[in-house]
């Protein structure tokens, strides 16, 4: 039997809890401060036990109860123009309107009221989002609602749609790291360990709760719906089936792979497969919710980036509030990049650190018009046709968040790197041999590590976070092909696909012989 075979598959007050209060030392006013929703050293004693929730009362139902108790402390937010002048007010949004676009058709996002954040110190609010980690407090339990104050300020916390997503793994990659380019200092966070297995959890949690909010206002919103290469769809379907609200999905028929297909389909979502790719279901889902009453998902909304921006947050903390020299994220509609450089530049100008790292944008050589920008100087930005990536959900020629994306590489110094298809998969295939499991976008953002490391760019020692934003079980018939040597054109160096070999004993160990002598000699 041929290798190959084996291998074929087929708004409101808030919600904290009534613990002590985080003292500001610069706070001189009477204003109560927002409490952590748990003593970071009370969480085991007696004395907590013994104001455990009744047996019949549920941690939402708890959130309610205590959320009456304790005043707004005047935090809020609101839809502006896109690098707009902060003191500007001549045009913005509640987040309560359905409005994607500002009125000259530009992006939006979603401004913070930063004097009234500054009330708080840096160790305050470290204090605070520490606080919450590993809680099951309703909703701090969740890494984008641990920081809900810098996320939805207004928003009720029974109004909000969680599977307690984010805190997700930061990986030492330490033998990929020795192994390949000499670093001992790199490290993986695995965005995609989570609930639907991708980072677009981050978002779509704020997002859809912010719809569940509209609803019980009696807006006019009857679902949700988005233009998906996979990812997007798998996280909108999931938070809409949670929350009970219709969501509809446009997809690019034969374009994504059948694990991020299933994933709506199974959690009921009403999907349409379009004969186009994932900018054209992109102009078809905006054209349609221009005229239905279906609120728009995609990162043209700018709600979705404000879950995402929580990553950031999440790798300071996990560096205990230690800046990271690098960041490279996987760039395709090219929110992500922006939301990071968001959640990084709010921690500096709140205080929590005193620099950002820089940032690294990775895109696959098929689909890599921020790339051809980049290179071109930023001179005129020009849309591409994407061609087929095996990194499919970043094969986007026209990304909607291209703004956002200059402004932050340009506002950290910034890079662009690219991967082509060989070198994307090479590096996936180099990393799964080190105990990670990847997906394809990932081994375009270790491929510009790796250029970069070669270029001696980034350093031996530099501390450098490489942001997996996809499960690698969602990617299974990629890495199949791969190792079963099927990819026309591609040698897949690295290949390990299994051996054939009679079931008697002999042959047996003369395979394994063989076997442990060349590792031997490695």
């Amino acid at each position: 039997m041929a290798a190959s075979s084996l291998f074929q598959s087929s708004r409101f007050s808030l919600s904290p809890q009534p613990e002590p209060a985080f003292r500001n030392p610069r706070s001189n006013d009477h204003c109560i401060p927002i409490r952590a929703c748990a003593s970071p050293d009370h969480s085991t004693t007696p004395q907590a036990l013994r104001h455990r929730r009744p047996a019949d009362e549920n941690i939402r139902e708890e959130a309610r109860r205590h959320s009456s108790t304790h005043n707004h402390q005047g935090f809020s937010s609101r839809y502006v123009p896109f690098n707009a002048d902060p003191a500007s007010t001549d045009e913005s949004y509640s987040l309560d309107e359905i409005v994607y676009r500002s009125r000259s058709g530009g992006l939006l996002d979603v401004q913070h009221d930063m004097e009234a954040l500054k009330r708080y110190d840096g160790d305050y609010w470290r204090s605070l989002f520490d606080s919450r980690v590993g809680k099951t407090t309703w909703p701090y339990g969740s890494g984008v609602w641990s920081k809900k104050e810098w996320v939805l300020p207004e928003i009720d916390s029974d109004d909000i749609i969680s599977a307690f997503e984010g805190n997700s793994n930061l990986f030492w990659a330490e033998r990929f790291g020795k192994q390949f380019l000499g670093m001992n200092d790199l490290w993986v966070k695995h965005c995609g360990n989570s609930h639907t297995g991708s980072f677009k959890d981050l978002g779509m949690t704020v997002l859809v709760s912010q719809v569940n909010r509209l609803r019980k206002m009696n807006r006019p919103v009857v679902g949700v719906g988005c233009a998906s290469t996979g990812d997007t769809s798998a996280a909108l379907s999931a938070y809409c089936a949670s929350a009970g609200i219709p969501s509809i999905v446009f997809l690019p028929a034969n374009r994504i792979s059948l694990a991020q297909l299933v994933q709506p389909i199974a959690n009921g979502a009403f999907v349409l497969s379009m004969d186009t790719d994932f900018d054209g279901c992109m102009q078809l889902i905006r054209e349609v919710t221009a005229e239905l009453p279906i609120y728009l998902a995609n990162s043209l909304n700018s709600l979705r980036l404000e879950g995402q921006k929580t990553a950031a947050i999440e790798i300071l903390q996990q560096f205990d509030w230690e800046v990271p020299d690098w960041v490279i994220v996987p760039g395709g509609n090219l929110g992500n990049i922006y939301a990071f450089y968001k959640g990084f530049h709010m921690c500096k100008e709140l205080g929590l650190v005193d620099r950002i790292p820089r940032l690294v944008c990775a895109q696959a050589a098929n689909a890599n018009p921020l790339y051809l920008h980049y290179k071109s100087g930023w001179n005129e930005f020009k849309s591409v046709k994407a061609n087929t990536t095996f990194a499919s959900a970043i094969q986007i020629g026209d990304p909607v968040s291209i703004d956002r994306a200059v402004f932050a590489l340009k506002s950290c110094n910034g890079i662009v790197e690219e991967a082509t298809e060989e070198e994307l998969m090479d590096a996936m295939a180099e990393a799964d041999s080190t105990g990670m499991f990847i997906c394809p976008h990932t081994g375009v953002a270790l491929t510009a590590l790796i250029k970069l490391r070669n270029s001696g760019v980034i350093g031996p020692t530099d501390r450098t976070v490489v942001v997996s934003t996809a499960h690698g079980l969602k990617f299974t018939q990629s890495k199949i092909d791969y190792h079963s040597k099927d990819i026309p054109d591609m040698a897949c160096r690295f290949a390990n696909p299994p051996v054939q070999v009679k079931a008697e004993f002999g042959s047996v160990m003369d395979v394994l012989k063989k076997y442990l002598l060349s590792k031997d000699s490695k």
